[in-house]
């Protein structure tokens, strides 16, 4: 089946804080870094919590904010699933509604599966994503009324490795980019992320899944994001969960501290207890961590005050 035909774009109103869902094809023509194969892509609905496995079919799914909320600031949003799928309702669709309740316009990425059979660079699929969604916020900031210099990218758990991806392997285009959008996202919010590809601190199946476990010392080395940071690194918010046995909070900790060393403003919420995917909630009920990312955004100029 055509891949193009698969990407058709749909509508579909809903009740609550989005104005809309609106799916849209990632890439306008043909997928790059991509084999002619059939589309195998597996929905789950897991009593109305979505999941997807082998996407090889990229899109994003646009939510806008109520129109007297709009604020300008954009979020592209990664969920997670180790590489191997993406825990779409619960680190995508959920945290797109909390970030349009702020006046954020959200894209949720549902990012290709690294895939040998699928993709000719299966390392650098997920990143093109990336990158492509970054590009397509840009060009359309002016229909979707957003300020180029406010787009944010968020990811938990493997996609938290995907946005630290993208945001310090920004001065290289792995897509075509003939106008030279700019592809650096302004900030990052990284949920209980991925960040090193090293034995001692990585989640194993998003790296044998991303890289493959015989991977070169070098390959580690360029997709260990606590090691490619610089002074040009945007600024990020961590939250992480101490007791995390999934991804241990070695990772966020060793990027915030390669972000300070650079002098790159960020702030790191390290929660006693939380465990692993926690998404919109921490252990504690009276705690939310998106009120106080909703603060840092605010703080540093993300979102301007109303």
């Amino acid at each position: 089946m055509n891949k193009r035909l698969i990407c058709l774009t749909a509508m579909t109103l809903i009740a609550g804080a989005s104005k809309a869902q609106q799916f849209i094809p990632l890439y306008p023509d043909s997928v790059v870094n991509s084999r002619n194969v059939p589309d195998k892509e597996v929905k789950k609905d897991n009593n109305g919590s979505l999941s997807f496995e082998k996407v090889s079919v990229p899109t994003v799914q646009l939510f806008l904010p109520p129109e007297d909320k709009a604020n300008g600031a954009a979020m592209i949003v990664c969920p997670g699933g180790g590489y191997s799928f993406l825990a779409y309702t619960h680190e995508g669709i959920n945290f797109a509604k909390r970030l349009n309740e702020m006046g954020i316009t959200v894209l949720v990425l549902k990012y290709r599966m690294p895939d040998d059979a699928t993709m000719r660079d299966r390392t650098i699929g997920p990143l093109q994503d990336a990158q492509q969604a970054l590009r397509l916020v840009r060009q359309r900031a002016k229909e979707w009324h957003i300020d180029v210099n406010r787009v944010g990218l968020m990811g938990s758990s493997a996609g938290g490795h995907l946005a630290a991806t993208a945001g310090t392997h920004f001065d290289h285009a792995y897509i075509p980019n003939p106008e030279q959008t700019n592809l650096r996202p302004d900030f990052l919010v990284l949920v209980y992320p991925v960040i090193s590809m090293a034995d001692s601190l990585t989640h194993q199946g998003s790296k044998n899944n991303l890289i493959g476990k015989d991977a070169s010392p070098a390959t580690v080395t360029a997709f260990s994001n606590e090691l490619q940071v610089s002074d040009k690194t945007p600024p990020a918010f961590l939250v992480h969960a101490t007791d995390d046995k999934g991804v241990v909070v070695g990772n966020s900790i060793a990027f915030y501290t390669a972000l300070v060393r650079h002098n790159v403003p960020s702030e790191l919420h390290a929660y006693q207890r939380g465990g692993h995917g926690f998404g919109m909630r921490t252990s504690n009920p009276d705690e939310h961590w998106l009120d106080r990312l909703e603060n840092w955004l605010r703080d540093n100029g993300w979102l301007k005050r109303q």
